[in-house]
């Protein structure tokens, strides 16, 4: 708890930072690399939370992968979080700070379930479904168990329109009878 709040300050300031500096989109493009290389890969998790390796030859590293396509804010807060030997917080900090970065853009992520992949149309119905004034990101997962329709999560809210759960309710509904 004490660590997700002291990324969330992290990303809130690296947020302010990248808006006063007008680059904004480029740390948001670098802050999801980050994140995918830190979950894609186990040995640079291995080397950040290594309290063993000194934070000089850490910070070596991101510079080595990272120094010549991500941004100067973005360096400079791996910096110093490798700094204030804090490099733990990384993925959580570029995690927080995509989260804030959509809050600040107005986007909703909604994740799809549905039996089959769906196409264009059906995309758009459910983002008219949800009627949401900003944008809607979709992530769309296959779910044979569903039959036919899908199921829509967006934060806490949920919509169930599948047919699995249709026959699972008339099934509740004739054993009452």
């Amino acid at each position: 708890m004490k660590d997700s709040k002291t990324a969330s300050r992290y990303a809130k300031a690296l947020l302010e930072l990248s808006q006063e500096g007008g680059k904004l989109e480029e740390v948001f493009a670098d802050m999801n690399s980050l994140s995918a290389t830190l979950a894609e890969s186990a040995d640079l998790r291995s080397l950040v939370k290594n309290p063993v390796i000194k934070g000089e030859e850490k910070s070596k590293v991101f510079k080595a992968l990272f120094g010549s396509q991500f941004n100067e804010i973005t360096m400079n807060t791996i910096d110093l979080l490798v700094n204030n030997k804090r490099e733990t917080l990384l993925s959580e900090t570029a995690t927080q700070f995509v989260g804030l970065y959509k809050v600040s853009k107005n986007i909703v992520t909604a994740e799809v379930s549905s039996a089959f992949l769906l196409d264009e149309e059906q995309k758009k119905n459910i983002v008219a479904l949800l009627k949401h004034e900003g944008e809607v990101e979709i992530i769309e997962n296959i779910d044979p168990s569903l039959i036919g329709g899908f199921i829509v999560r967006v934060g806490d809210k949920q919509i169930d329109a599948s047919i699995a759960t249709k026959f699972k309710n008339l099934r509740k509904e004739i054993s009452l009878n």
